[in-house]
């Protein structure tokens, strides 16, 4: 019995002997990485860089940073501008060898912020060595393509690592890049030297490097655009062949013709001189991203060669040259940072993207580089996406702010319900609300070509950033034109739907109708995209061999059970085909039947019936006759 007795008892202490034990307490983290200051790095960062190795995608770097011996932290950008997103590419940085006086020096990785690197600088060293490679993405699986054959993409911040502590205004680099026998070259930065094919620029601050990337290529034109208050803007033109860069004559007077617009619009200009870097190609990855005195524009090769079909491509630059007043010069305080490693944030986006949005619709229609009736016809598209998108119930337009964050810039399954980044173009109607109001209100003496030139016009010729906030935006508006702005911008911003905000397309003396026919705009949006637009009847897009690349949350199609990625066989017992889908869809109005779906998604394939009979719906704009026709007086030129 003792024995027995013995074994309960260990039984029964054995629980309170494991709570007993001390459970996982946290380690300490490391320490803080030194905060940036706004003092001088003492001298200059040699920055070299070879971009030849096209075959390979490769671009190869040698830098040289003077130090003062102690341990230090060099940093990879990961904080981008124009990305608004922690988006840096360091995993694509390999083979980093650091050296001091010929020897070779360690560096750590830091265990919390993966793009620091920590470096015991030897005794009596005065500068390090680095040598890396930047290993660029070879197709678009991998990443955005910056390397072809016949042209390259040269962003500084991916090629080069910078030192903890300081302001990036406070530090000098002097910069250079050997490109391939022949190419030539555009950018903001200005020549001190040529040797060969290796081009040394003039020693600028690492923000003003970072802020001036580089289009290179074999097929290479510079047209000179005009002058904003004597500084010249030019656009610097690559391509996938020579014919790519032939323009006609029309063609170029309305490029010109954006830079007049600009200038009246804003009555000022923050640059010494432009460069609009506009690559045509289907090889080099496509990209619209804003810089100060420049900006890099990726889009069709057929670009002049197809002009009629190309309308909606267009929009592009007004958009990117509009960011030098409003993003690049004007710039929202909680955004601005001292560094490329400082987290920005995003609360005004919907001005910084939402107001450039609209403006680069304003600016394309007054230029001339597209009609008023395609712009109209993008305004009525871009009012159909927002009026239908079923997201806006549960998510504001101010937390979509937060989306280059949230969601890096990736791919998301179902956009209308999650929303990706609206303060682009739900912004845009914003500001189309806020015009039209500031017309009305006025009687037709005031509009938000006021505001331009009173929040985005100070200080011409100057370069410096100057930050804002929430308050001096309502601020401005109400110095135009007595209103509760600031109870208005709220209301759009933290409103939810259903429905979008339309009163600036109302009071414009236009109304968003469907009718069964899409606007030429809207079928050229569908080639370029090579899809089927059926988002405002079965609530999907189809891409290519049938492949659905979206669903609209809430739409027939979504209530049927259907996905991205379902592949479309046969509609009604037919292989498919748009036009036969189209037909299917017509027929289905004069019928009680569903439209009979063969889908295959993965290795399975099932019948998907769908009871829809509304017919095609496609967007645009109809004139509501006896009201002030107030979106022809903002598109036109002035």
């Amino acid at each position: 019995m003792k024995r027995f007795a013995s074994i309960a008892m260990i039984a029964a202490v054995a629980p309170c002997a494991a709570l007993a034990q001390v459970p996982p307490q946290p380690l300490a983290m490391p320490a803080a990485i030194e905060a940036p200051r706004d003092a001088h790095y003492p001298g200059t960062i040699t920055l070299a860089v070879d971009a030849t190795d096209l075959n390979r995608h490769i671009f190869r770097v040698k830098e040289q940073i003077p130090v003062q011996g102690g341990a230090m932290t060099l940093l990879y950008p990961k904080w981008l501008p124009g990305n608004h997103s922690p988006t840096g590419r360091v995993d694509a940085v390999a083979g980093l060898i650091i050296t001091a006086n010929g020897k070779r020096v360690e560096w750590v990785r830091d265990p919390v912020d993966v793009f620091a690197f920590h470096v015991d600088v030897p005794a009596g060293a005065k500068t390090l060595d680095l040598e890396f490679q930047f290993l660029t993405s070879g197709t678009g699986d991998e990443g955005r393509v910056v390397m072809t054959p016949e042209m390259l993409n040269l962003q500084w911040n991916a090629v080069a690592l910078y030192p903890a502590g300081h302001f990036t205004r406070q530090i000098d680099v002097a910069a250079s890049v050997t490109l391939p026998k022949g190419w030539q070259f555009a950018t903001a930065l200005e020549t001190a030297s040529t040797s060969g094919d290796t081009t040394t620029f003039k020693t600028v601050p690492f923000e003003t490097l970072v802020d001036s990337p580089m289009f290179a290529g074999k097929y290479f034109k510079r047209v000179d655009l005009g002058a904003i208050g004597g500084a010249p803007v030019r656009l610097d033109i690559v391509a996938d062949a020579p014919e790519l860069l032939e323009a006609k004559p029309e063609y170029i007077e309305a490029h010109k013709n954006l830079v007049t617009q600009a200038a009246k619009l804003f009555n000022s200009h923050h640059f010494d001189h432009y460069d609009l870097l506009l690559a045509l190609s289907d090889k080099l990855g496509g990209i619209g991203l804003e810089h100060h005195r420049s900006s890099e524009n990726g889009t069709v090769p057929t670009y002049f060669t197809e002009w009629d079909k190309n309308a909606p491509a267009r929009n592009l630059l007004p958009h990117e040259f509009n960011h030098s007043w409003n993003g690049k010069f004007r710039r929202p305080a909680d955004l601005w940072t001292p560094n490329y490693n400082v987290p920005m944030r995003g609360s005004l986006l919907w001005v910084y993207e939402g107001q450039t949005q609209y403006w680069g619709y304003v600016l394309g229609a007054r230029a001339g580089l597209v009609t008023k009736e395609q712009t109209l016809d993008a305004l009525a598209a871009t009012a159909a996406t927002y009026d239908y998108r079923i997201g806006r119930e549960w998510k504001t337009l101010a937390d979509t702010t937060n989306d280059p964050v949230v969601a890096l810039r990736r791919a998301i399954p179902w956009v209308s319900y999650q929303r990706s980044e609206d303060y682009y173009s739900e912004g845009q109607l914003v500001w189309l609300d806020v015009d039209t109001l500031l017309r009305e209100l006025s009687g037709g003496k005031k509009s938000l070509d006021d505001f331009a030139k009173a929040f985005h016009g100070i200080d011409d010729g100057s370069w410096v950033p100057v930050t804002y906030t929430f308050n001096d935006v309502a601020r401005i508006l109400n110095g135009i034109q007595r209103y509760d702005w600031a109870k208005l911008l709220r209301t759009r911003l933290e409103s939810h739907g259903p429905g979008a905000p339309l009163d600036g397309i109302t009071r414009g003396g236009y109304k968003l109708v469907y009718t069964d026919t899409p606007t030429a705009y809207f079928k050229d949006v569908e080639a370029r995209g090579r899809n089927t637009n059926l988002s405002y009847s079965l609530g999907m897009v189809i891409g290519r061999e049938g492949r659905l690349t979206d669903v609209r949350w809430g739409g027939p199609a979504h209530g049927a059970g259907l996905s991205l990625g379902a592949q479309i066989i046969a509609v009604n017992g037919v292989a498919y085909d748009a036009d036969k889908l189209k037909t299917a869809i017509k027929n289905a109005k004069d019928s009680k039947d569903p439209i009979t779906f063969l889908v295959k998604y993965r290795d399975n394939y099932t019948t998907v019936p769908i009871d829809y009979h509304d017919g095609l719906r496609y967007p645009r704009l109809e004139r509501v006759e006896g009201t002030p026709d107030r979106l022809s007086e903002i598109f036109a030129a002035k």
